[in-house]
């Protein structure tokens, strides 16, 4: 049935593009390589974890992800230990709930206690739906998305505001409970991945992280987010996630903060796009062209991918652009993009010598 809707994913695997940049995802979603949080899985770890500072947990961290690495490299068989790196993530993950720097924007308050930063999310994650998405990029259909409630970013003319504004507040989930979603949907339903989103997936990450512990099946994740992470964050996430499925808006720092309230946003995405690519992680990035930001946005968003990425990334951009949200506020976002701006775009792309893209 997946099929029939989307004849075009029957082939992704086989384009050359998809092949460059996801060879590794393509392996795990066919069952012939174990996803990454398998082989975090299989870092053992001796220590009560539960006795310890947060400062001797990042020093465990930081040692074990040493054994990761290696293992990731020269993958080992055996059965997985009863605590191992994914147990450890998770606890440092619920330590920094407490004083939360999740996101750059580490607003430090204490979300056990009720305390709420800019994304406005409490200890608790909440999910709005999951379900079968035969919308994605084709490499990634049939795609088990599961939306988280909240985000980071408060962008102007997000189309998902219900969800990251927590109109919808969603229902409570733990760990647990999603490891049991994603075991029904890739055995039943066939799913190439799980699709973690939102609003963004990043003030949920320590029950992403819970989910990975739980989790008996061999699947790619997908961490589809705007890629906002602190420093710390990210280093979480290694060993948890296959691909970053990446949300990359903007060129200009002065169009994010106008449009997203996000600061320094230039600096902290490309930061984290290269340590995802140090971390052995593939990148998928999506670039939404945005009308009357061609030249101040796009355009610089390609020069960077071109010049720090090329063709081992997969490159989206994205035409879907419409009014939402308080778009109506801002002069010059109340109107599609243009067939005059796309072409531009894709121009630009080509003459950079960017052709791994999608749909294009």
């Amino acid at each position: 049935m997946h099929w029939l809707i989307r004849p075009d994913a029957v082939t992704a695997f086989s384009d050359r593009g998809v092949r460059r940049a996801l060879s590794g995802y393509i392996e795990v979603a066919e069952d012939r390589r174990e996803a990454n949080f398998r082989v975090a899985r299989m870092v053992a770890v001796e220590d009560e974890l539960g006795e310890m500072q947060v400062e001797e947990l990042w020093r465990l961290h930081s040692e074990l992800m040493q054994r990761y690495r290696r293992l990731r490299k020269s993958p080992e068989g055996g059965e997985a230990p009863e605590r191992s790196l994914l147990h450890l993530k998770h606890a440092i993950a619920l330590k920094m709930l407490e004083r939360c720097e999740f996101c750059e924007r580490r607003c430090r308050c204490n979300r056990r206690r009720g305390e709420l930063g800019f994304c406005g999310t409490g200890a608790e994650a909440r999910l709005s739906s999951e379900f079968i998405h035969m919308g994605e990029e084709a490499c990634m259909v049939p795609s088990h998305t599961i939306f988280f409630t909240g985000c980071n970013f408060y962008c102007v003319y997000c189309q998902n505001w219900t969800i990251s504004r927590q109109v919808e507040k969603g229902t409570p989930v733990t760990g647990g409970m999603l490891a049991e979603m994603v075991e029904r949907r890739r055995l039943g339903d066939k799913s190439r991945n799980v699709n973690l989103v939102g609003g963004d997936p990043t003030p949920s990450m320590h029950v992403a992280l819970e989910m990975l512990c739980h989790l008996r099946v061999n699947i790619p994740v997908v961490w589809n987010s705007n890629m906002y992470m602190s420093e710390k964050g990210m280093s979480l996430l290694e060993g948890a996630v296959d691909v970053y499925l990446a949300d990359f808006k903007y060129g200009s720092d002065e169009c994010a903060l106008e449009l997203s309230r996000a600061e320094r946003y230039f600096e902290v995405v490309t930061r984290n796009l290269l340590a995802a690519r140090v971390q052995g992680a593939e990148l998928l990035i999506r670039h939404l062209v945005l009308p009357g930001h061609v030249d101040c946005c796009t355009k610089r968003v390609l020069e960077w991918v071109a010049e720090n990425l090329g063709n081992s990334a997969r490159l989206n951009i994205m035409p879907q652009y419409r009014p939402e949200f308080e778009a109506y506020r801002h002069r010059g976002l109340t109107r599609r993009v243009s067939k005059a701006e796309m072409r531009e775009a894709m121009d630009y792309a080509r003459e950079l010598g960017l052709w791994n893209l999608e749909g294009w």
